[in-house]
């Protein structure tokens, strides 16, 4: 197969996949009666409980003010808090609740049996093969290389 085909074909399941993928989480996230930015968030937190807010916008790659709309949903809704960081004033940590809590790890099961599902029956030889070709596919999209010459 010639390059240029071979590289369409990728990308264009690339975009597949990843279109099903966030639809699958989607449905879940809706099914726990969240969105898809509010379950993203929690699980972000429920990775490391009190991180500091302007880092969790870095994290999930959004403008802060879209971050904060989606945790002043969360803070209504009693999922998390936000806390003041000592030496800080205009910093804030955010935790979970308890209720978000068991949420978050309900959120994270299921991504956890929905990779074990989706990646059946594919060595680890290849999924390192293949998370190689994404790595370097992100780092040149970083590196402005998305834009032909």
């Amino acid at each position: 197969m010639d390059l240029a085909p071979l590289q369409a074909a990728f990308t264009a399941e690339l975009a597949a996949v990843n279109r099903k993928l966030r639809a699958l989480v989607d449905e879940r996230a809706r099914d726990m009666g969240l969105t898809l930015s509010r379950a993203r968030l929690l699980m972000e937190v429920a990775k490391e409980d009190g991180p500091i807010q302007s880092d969790l916008a870095g994290l999930l790659d959004i403008e802060q003010p879209t971050l904060v709309r989606l945790l002043d949903g969360l803070e209504r809704n009693g999922m998390i808090e936000r806390r003041a960081v000592e030496g800080d004033r205009r910093a804030r940590r955010v935790f979970l609740t308890e209720t978000a809590r068991a949420q978050a790890q309900d959120i994270l099961n299921f991504l956890a049996e929905l990779r074990a599902g989706i990646l059946q029956g594919i060595a680890p030889e290849e999924l390192e093969a293949a998370l190689g070709v994404l790595r370097r596919t992100s780092r040149n999209i970083a590196a402005g290389r998305s834009v032909a010459p």
